[in-house]
């Protein structure tokens, strides 16, 4: 007989975490530092999410894995003529908890985590905004949804992307489907040709060295298949962009907060919106989620 759901705080290598758990066996942990999910074990007992062995847990750099939460800047694309750190600072920031709700009964699980404008936050990018990260945890999926509103007197743009890095057993070996004949950006390309925009095969997406490409207009769930299982993965329709994203053997080796084969193990499937960034009104709340789902073997 399982324990009853219970979530709870939690010391993860020294950074307190929320932990979320079903009676089935599924849990999850969730860094107070950047919101930003580490862990996802589901009721098999495999961990679905990749984090470095390497990564710096200290409360102030990034979190090298899990799920970082990319906002209101993606990457290193300015905003609105506002350079910010890569990725923007949310990943970067001490998220409050605002509840944890776990019912004995219930079929699933979940925490909200909140951000506020800072003194710190308005030094980087000075605008007001309130946002809150929610974690559903199910049997066999999770879902991450991000809101945020405008606080401010006057309209800003953001970008997001849920930098999800999933855990695979062999990239060689692994195939990502859903994305056939949609249109990408490939940022490894983009030095040699820069305006170029290409047409992904009739086919599913495989890797074979460094990968770093943006997709729009998705709208079909996608579909991650490897060796260690399947996984689904929706988005909502605010989040109309996915970014595929592997290191590869000689970008990884260069990263010192990953292992010299840490990129044979993951590979980071993104729900965002940086194609066209979001325009947000005083007073407007914005919001977008990206859902996965193991699908069992038959």
């Amino acid at each position: 007989m399982r324990a009853a759901p219970s979530p709870e705080l939690r010391d993860f290598r020294g950074q307190p975490c929320v932990h979320l758990s079903l009676p089935q066996g599924d849990t999850v942990l969730i860094a107070l530092h950047g919101a930003q999910v580490v862990s996802w074990v589901t009721a098999d007992g495999r961990e679905r999410i990749y984090l470095s062995p390497s990564a710096v847990l200290d409360g102030i750099q990034p979190i090298r894995g899990g799920m970082p939460l990319c906002f209101p800047q993606f990457n290193q694309r300015v905003l609105g003529g506002q350079p910010l750190a890569k990725h923007g600072f949310a990943r970067t920031q001490t998220w409050a908890v605002q509840n944890m709700a776990c019912e004995p009964d219930a079929p699933n699980a979940q925490a909200t985590l909140m951000l506020h404008c800072s003194a710190d936050t308005l030094a980087l990018w000075p605008h007001a905004f309130a946002a809150s990260l929610t974690v559903r945890l199910q049997s066999g999926g999770l879902q991450v949804q991000f809101d945020v509103k405008n606080t401010d007197a006057a309209p800003w743009p953001f970008a997001l992307a849920l930098h999800t890095y999933l855990q695979v057993d062999g990239i060689d070996s692994c195939t990502l489907l859903g994305l056939e004949r949609h249109e990408f950006w490939d940022a490894v390309a983009h030095l040699a040709q820069p305006d170029v925009v290409s047409t992904q095969a009739d086919c599913a997406l495989a890797f074979t060295g460094e990968t770093d490409q943006v997709y729009g207009n998705v709208t079909a769930p996608l579909v991650v298949r490897h060796a260690g299982g399947t996984v689904q993965l929706t988005q909502s329709e605010s989040l109309p962009d996915v970014v595929v994203w592997n290191p590869g053997a000689n970008q990884c080796a260069a990263l010192n907060d990953m292992p010299a084969d840490g990129y044979q193990h993951m590979l980071c499937v993104e729900a965002a919106c940086i194609n066209t960034p979001v325009v947000l009104a005083p007073g407007q709340t914005w919001r977008g989620w990206q859902q996965l789902s193991v699908i069992p073997t038959v």
